[in-house]
């Protein structure tokens, strides 16, 4: 029996399909891929075209001293691993990554269990230790490296404290340089963390939380046997951010020790930047092609661990 039915316009012949009967217009009457067109040109052009060509610049001999450029294989890399200071600056990237991813999920959870309540302070204190995520990556390296400067406000502080003259080279030591670095790296993106995990912490339900207290378990077994194994997404994003992140690390660095004392902060990226800036521009592709390598085999098999764990949990 057919559904279809027409409305008869008072004084007229004509006859009008009933609303209810018409074909609501879709995707394929829209055609809304074609909104996507703009987008993918940007990616095309800006993102995969370049990684491309840095595929290709990898094996060749570019630089501004060659007029011409030739094909040369894999000499780039042979004679890049042959020199100490990449592999160096590889192990540094590696350890900076993750001291960042440490310290930032520590400082995170901490913030988030700090400020669970949602009190009027809280909210507030919430709003401050996000701020410095949103500042200039730049403007915060520049910043602590004027405060932790022998004649710095860090050691004014502390000698005010202490009633003798402190000129501690903070950022001058080969040994705990990274690790101060580090720290800078995490304060500023832990209110990205925080959040995170603040959220994750909202999703616990109130009534399991309330059963582990009635069976007598006290705070921190609740936080290592429920919250912990519960906030098990959160970590995974947190974790892995942190270690992408850092280890695409630029911007503090520079601002902070520009890959000093002696090259103990100095990262691949920064490494690849004097590369740059030298003129070998195919040994600076090389060495962001060894840098996607080692995110790729290092961070992916961390994330898809984290997530097992997850499906364990």
């Amino acid at each position: 029996m057919s559904t279809n039915r027409a409305i008869l316009i008072p004084g007229s012949s004509q006859r009008l399909a009933d609303p209810a009967s018409r074909k609501p217009r879709g995707r394929n009457g829209d055609h809304p891929l074609w909104f996507l067109l703009p987008a993918l040109v940007v990616l095309i052009v800006f993102f995969f075209v370049p990684t491309i060509f840095n595929f290709i610049y990898a094996f060749t001999n570019w630089s501004s001293f060659n007029t011409s450029i030739g094909f040369v294989g894999i000499d780039n890399f042979v004679s890049l691993f042959s020199n100490g200071s990449l592999i160096n600056a590889l192990r540094v990237t590696l350890v900076y990554a993750v001291l960042v991813a440490i310290f930032q999920n520590l400082f995170g959870l901490a913030l988030a269990l700090l400020l669970e309540k949602d009190t009027r302070i809280n909210r507030i204190a919430r709003v401050l230790f996000f701020v410095p995520v949103i500042m200039s990556a730049l403007a915060v390296g520049y910043i602590f490296q004027a405060l932790l400067k022998p004649e710095g406000a860090l050691n004014e502080i502390l000698g005010f404290i202490s009633g003798t003259d402190v000129t501690i080279a903070w950022l001058g030591d080969t040994t705990w340089t990274i690790v101060i670095v580090a720290l800078v790296h995490a304060w500023k993106w832990m209110g990205l963390s925080m959040l995170i995990y603040l959220a994750g912490l909202k999703t616990i339900s109130a009534d399991v939380l309330e059963a582990s207290r009635l069976d007598g378990a006290g705070w921190w077994q609740t936080l290592r046997e429920i919250r912990i194994p519960l906030l098990a997404p959160a970590i995974t994003f947190n974790v892995a951010t942190a270690l992408l992140g850092s280890m695409n690390g630029f911007d503090i660095v520079q601002a902070t020790t520009e890959g000093g004392p002696g090259g103990t902060t100095e990262l691949l990226n920064i490494f690849i930047f004097r590369t740059f800036g030298q003129g070998l521009f195919a040994q600076a592709t090389t060495m962001s092609l060894v840098l996607f390598l080692m995110v790729a085999i290092l961070a992916f098999p961390v994330i898809r661990f984290l997530r097992k764990r997850e499906d364990v949990l």
